[in-house]
C-alpha cells in the first residue's frame, strides 16, 4: 500500500540541521504516525512520503519555507519583566504561550537585560533547512473516526 490522502502512515525519523545538530528523532520512542494529506507533519515532508511504502526508507532537505517556514525579524520584541507577572525567575530559553491577534503563539525568551526582556515569537526552527532521515514502517487505510478528527488514534497518535 503506498502513501496517498487519508492513509495513516508510521514512520522511524531523525531530523538535524543542514550542519548536521540533532534536532528531533523517533529513535528510542514509538514511531511517529500520522494521517496524510491533513497537515498533521510540516508539508516538505509530507510531500516527499507521496507514493512511498513501507519498508522505504528516503532522506529529505526540506528548506525553511516547507518546514517552520521563514524567520520574521518583526516577532523579535522588547516587553518589560512586569509582562512576565507570576514567573519568579525569567531565564534566556524559556517558552511562553502568548495571545497574539493570531491566537496563541509559542514565545522564546532570548535575552533579559534589566527591566527588558526580548522575546522572539518565531518557530525556534524558522529559517533553518531542515534534513529528515526516514523510514516508513506502516501505511494502512484511515478509520472513519481518524479521517473525521483528522489526525491518527491510537500507538504513536494523538490520545484525547
Amino acid at each position: 500500500m503506498q502513501i496517498e490522502q487519508d492513509k495513516v502512515v508510521l514512520i522511524d525519523y531523525t531530523v538535524k540541521t543542514e550542519e548536521g545538530v540533532l534536532v528531533d528523532t523517533s529513535e528510542g520512542n514509538e514511531p511517529l504516525a500520522y494521517l496524510h494529506g491533513h497537515r498533521n507533519i510540516i508539508p516538505g515532508l509530507e510531500s516527499a512520503l507521496v507514493g512511498k511504502a513501507a519498508e522505504d526508507e528516503l532522506t529529505v532537505n526540506v528548506q525553511p519555507n516547507d518546514a517552520y517556514g521563514e524567520r520574521h525579524e518583526e516577532l523579535v520584541k522588547e516587553v518589560p519583566v512586569s509582562a512576565f507577572q507570576g514567573v519568579d525567575k525569567i531565564e534566556a530559553g524559556m517558552q511562553f504561550h502568548a495571545e497574539s491577534p493570531n491566537g496563541p503563539q509559542l514565545i522564546t525568551v532570548t535575552k533579559i537585560e534589566g527591566e527588558t526582556v526580548t522575546v522572539d515569537g518565531n518557530h525556534p526552527l524558522a529559517g533553518m533547512a531542515l534534513v529528515f532521515d526516514v523510514k516508513v514502517l506502516e501505511v494502512r487505510d484511515a478509520s472513519s473516526e481518524e479521517l473525521s478528527h483528522g489526525h491518527v488514534h491510537g500507538p504513536g497518535g494523538h490520545h484525547h
